[in-house]
């Protein structure tokens, strides 16, 4: 079954768009009725009112649908793992961090050669290395290096190496298992090091930071195994315990939406594992990845709202246009109504290329 699985990738995702548009808007103008104004701004306005009138019982529909929508599980993607929160009939039954706090160290930890090239970024020199010139783009290269070379860095990476050596002395206090130990030490270390030969040289450069990323790299990568581990255990509990607590019967009409940081909205981590406990069935139409550029503040009602849009137009999109499917795929997918018009168009016409 098609359905709209793409929103608007913004802060809030709030406003996916629509057969009639985004929130209901006043009507231009308003004040004297339609019939007692003269002149064709008086006649345009009064068609602006039959739009006003549906976007107003458009969203009235919504809302009220809002505290229809069982089950839904929203996801926001975090440093934790995920906080994962059960919605039934627009009411919050649970919300919890399911994923053991070992992926939130194993990441920390990896994410040292990010936090260090963070720092020494804007005082790269602007030449790209002929070993990477198929690779990186000189002029992205040129925005990151601001700053060019110079000694701006060195005190930030130093106060860097102080918080390094704060958890290089007491990780054997924090009781990892003991490969992923291994592999924050030697990232702990090599890092420090890096930092030290940098501060001594007052100099830093591409070469010399690739040389240190490639030597953690294997570290990282174990590190990685860690996370997606405890990730992959802590979420296949809850969705086997949600499950059991629902029921097959509505278990299979589950909706699942998941907010994720737009770099990662294609393939994210919480959505590949989720998928493989809805009904097969209904996962590619019911399993909403929503892409922002920083999860809203509300996700739990950001969440529902566009559930509520993928319901209703859903229903709708096969009523509206029942002489034509593959419109109603239109409204119910990912592709706006005029899209293939303005393609035909586009196609038709000298002016674009």
């Amino acid at each position: 079954m098609v359905t709209r699985r793409t929103f608007l990738g913004t802060a809030t995702a709030a406003g996916a768009t629509t057969l009639f548009g985004g929130d209901v808007l006043p009507v231009a103008r308003a004040g004297t009725p339609p019939s007692d104004m003269a002149g064709p701004s008086a006649a345009r306005d009064a068609i602006r009112a039959v739009n006003a009138d549906t976007r107003r019982n458009y969203a009235a529909l919504k809302a009220d649908l809002v505290n229809h929508l069982s089950p839904v599980i929203v996801v926001q993607n975090d440093h934790r793992g995920g906080l994962y929160s059960l919605v039934s009939n627009g009411r919050t039954l649970e919300s919890l961090h399911p994923v053991d706090e070992i992926f939130e160290l194993a990441k920390s930890i990896a994410h040292l050669p990010l936090g260090i090239f963070t720092i020494i970024a804007p005082y790269l020199p602007k030449q790209v290395p002929v070993s990477q010139s198929a690779r990186i783009d000189p002029h992205d290269l040129d925005m990151v290096a601001s700053k060019g070379p110079g000694d701006g860095w060195i005190q930030p990476l130093q106060d860097a190496s102080a918080t390094i050596n704060t958890a290089r002395r007491q990780l054997d206090e924090a009781k990892l298992p003991d490969g992923l130990q291994r592999s924050c030490a030697d990232i702990l270390d090599r890092s420090r090091e890096f930092i030290a030969d940098a501060t001594r040289r007052h100099s830093v450069d591409m070469k010399s930071f690739e040389d240190y990323s490639g030597s953690v790299y294997p570290n990282v990568r174990t590190n990685m195994y860690w996370a997606s581990k405890v990730q992959l255990e802590g979420v296949a509990d809850i969705m086997t315990r949600w499950r059991e607590h629902l029921g097959e019967a509505a278990w299979k009409g589950l909706y699942v939406v998941v907010f994720t940081i737009w770099t990662t909205s294609t393939l994210n981590q919480n959505s590949i594992i989720i998928k493989r406990f809805m009904d097969p069935a209904q996962a590619d139409s019911h399993l909403i990845d929503i892409s922002t550029a920083e999860i809203p503040s509300e996700p739990i009602l950001v969440a529902l709202d566009n559930i509520a849009r993928i319901v209703q137009d859903n229903i709708a999109a096969e009523m509206i246009f029942c002489t034509d499917t593959k419109l109603a795929d239109a409204l119910k997918g990912p592709e706006e109504l005029l899209s293939e018009e303005i393609l035909r168009l586009c196609r038709a016409s000298r002016r674009f290329p």
